[in-house]
């Protein structure tokens, strides 16, 4: 359960690194006054590798292999056309076969749209980037200085309450507690602060607790009605939904989400010890079904569920501008900066990932891996999950695809 959610802070990714380690690097207002379409400078078109389905399969089944997934599902679209992959079952040792209609959990790619429903209250002018979050916080270690702005790109230096070992010890022997949001910020203010507010980039997924308690303040409503009425129901999003605390449940049809090892032995290095990846890879130890575990320790930061089908009109419209007014999308694509000084280091910005030329999230959380992308200026869109998260080696099995696709279709 090590998701986008906790191991992007352990990586230092939808966690935020290179896309190979992205667990970044897990979530519109219907009164919006124009429809609009990103307003950012776009790059020249890039003459893209053309693939083909049987490829693309090659390329799945290599990485699941070497991971040993149960299943996984890609979709790739492209100007040349569009492309499905389903590997595997959804339950280990038995023949059920995975499908893009299955529900999965969907991680901090949940981050994205929490993000959004912020952006859209300061384009109702109900907030501010500018906003100390101690405005509508005062509890918040350094609240005077850290702004919303620095909530949502990651530069709060707020400690990530999923670094605790309170919760990874509950994680192991409570799966299915009941996390309140208060609880969790109870856990990261319990810690120092990394660094200053604005010093440099930290994931963590206190800074999108906070926004999504601070959404609950200013529109006077539970998040997932938030959510509904901004994002999920004007977008035709009908596969896709955010569970009350109280809910461990995933709506049918569904696979078994499933990890390696335990949280504990996760916590401060994603990979598990050498004698356990042995035993992995020898066969002899069999992955946990942490399925019914309850996501609300993500909350915010990464308890949403959908369909891979979901995922991809849920990306197309997140970076087509289908969103927020024009200068706002604008802006939000131009706030992605540099994770790091690495040259292949995904960027990050307003509750968005880039990796490349895609804009998106990836995301990981109980027993399930994901990522999501697309590129406005070439239309490519690629959606991968995988009902394994992460790898006994500590590699998140669906953005080690993603990475594997990305490389082969874009020339280097």
């Amino acid at each position: 359960m090590r998701a986008a959610l906790r191991r992007a802070s352990t990586v230092r990714l939808i966690g935020a690194v290179a896309l190979s380690a992205l667990v970044i690097a897990g979530c519109t207002s219907t009164e919006s006054s124009e429809e609009t379409t990103p307003a950012t400078e776009t790059s020249p078109t890039t003459a893209l590798r053309d693939i083909d389905t049987e490829t693309l399969n090659g390329l799945v089944e290599d990485v699941a292999r070497e991971f040993q997934v149960p299943g996984a599902v890609v979709i790739l679209r492209t100007p040349d056309g569009a492309h499905t992959v389903q590997y595997g079952t959804g339950t280990r040792d038995e023949d059920i076969p995975v499908d893009a209609v299955d529900h999965v959990r969907i991680g901090s790619n949940t981050k994205t749209m929490i993000g959004t429903v912020i952006l859209q209250l300061v384009q109702e002018g109900k907030i501010a980037l500018t906003d100390p979050v101690s405005k509508y916080r005062t509890d918040v270690p350094n609240g005077d200085n850290i702004t919303i702005e620095q909530l949502l790109d990651m530069r709060s230096g707020l400690f990530n309450y999923t670094e605790t070992p309170e919760l990874n010890e509950a994680l192991d022997n409570d799966p299915q507690r009941q996390w309140k949001p208060e609880e969790l910020l109870a856990l990261a203010f319990a810690n120092p602060p990394y660094f200053p507010p604005g010093e440099r980039y930290q994931y963590s997924n206190t800074n999108t607790v906070l926004l999504g308690l601070i959404a609950e303040s200013l529109d006077d409503k539970p998040l997932p009605q938030i959510l509904q009425s901004r994002l999920f129901g004007p977008l035709g999003l009908s596969q896709t939904s955010f569970p009350d605390i109280a809910d461990s449940s995933i709506p049918a049809p569904y696979p078994q989400g499933y990890m390696y090892g335990t949280n504990m032995q996760t916590m401060t290095d994603p990979a598990l010890p050498e004698d356990v990846q042995d035993a992995v890879e020898a066969g002899t130890l069999a992955p946990t079904d942490v399925t019914d575990t309850n996501p609300s320790w993500g909350w915010a930061a990464g308890a949403a569920i959908s369909t891979a089908n979901d995922l991809v009109t849920w990306v197309q419209d997140l970076v087509g501008g289908q969103l927020l007014n024009a200068d706002l999308q604008a802006d939000r694509l131009g706030s992605v900066q540099p994770t790091s000084p690495d040259s292949d280091a995904a960027e990050y910005g307003w509750g968005i990932a880039k990796v490349g030329p895609l804009y998106g999230h990836a995301g990981e959380i109980s027993g399930f891996n994901s990522f999501m992308g697309h590129d406005p200026d070439n239309n490519v869109t690629l959606v991968v999950w995988t009902n394994l998260a992460r790898a006994a080696n500590g590699q998140g099995p669906a953005t080690t695809m993603a990475r594997a696709i990305i490389d082969r279709i874009y020339p280097s």
